[in-house]
């Protein structure tokens, strides 16, 4: 699995975890994540793909601004929406792509942490 594992800076998503390398990568996922709306968002997810009125209605927010806050984190790869057609028109169903996320601060260090067997 190691082979899978990147070691440049940025944000990778294999086989559902998040990998977030390097102290800019870092901040823009954690500028993702800081809204308790997204929180919300991803726990619903967590249970399975949603489509956005349902999340609207489940976090007591607009559709427009849910639309906004899963923009957020399809940003940053943590969740993935596709189209489908609905009853009355097309719906927005969104996934959650992650469930784990490892950040590393440094990128030289996760070689190490790599022979170290802590990732």
């Amino acid at each position: 699995m190691s082979e899978n594992i990147p070691t440049k800076e940025g944000i990778y998503e294999r086989d559902k975890v998040l990998y977030v390398i390097g102290p800019k990568a870092i901040a823009k996922v954690s500028s993702a994540l800081a809204s308790d709306t997204r929180a919300k968002i991803l726990s619903i997810l967590q249970k399975g793909p949603a489509d956005l009125e349902d999340l609207a209605n489940l976090v007591n927010q607009s559709k427009a601004n849910v639309s906004s806050q899963i923009r957020r984190l399809e940003e940053v790869d943590i969740v993935r929406s596709k189209y489908s057609p609905g009853q009355r028109g097309i719906k927005k169903i969104v996934e959650l792509m992650v469930n784990k996320m490892v950040m590393v601060i440094s990128p030289d260090k996760m070689q190490e942490a790599q022979e170290k067997d802590l990732i």
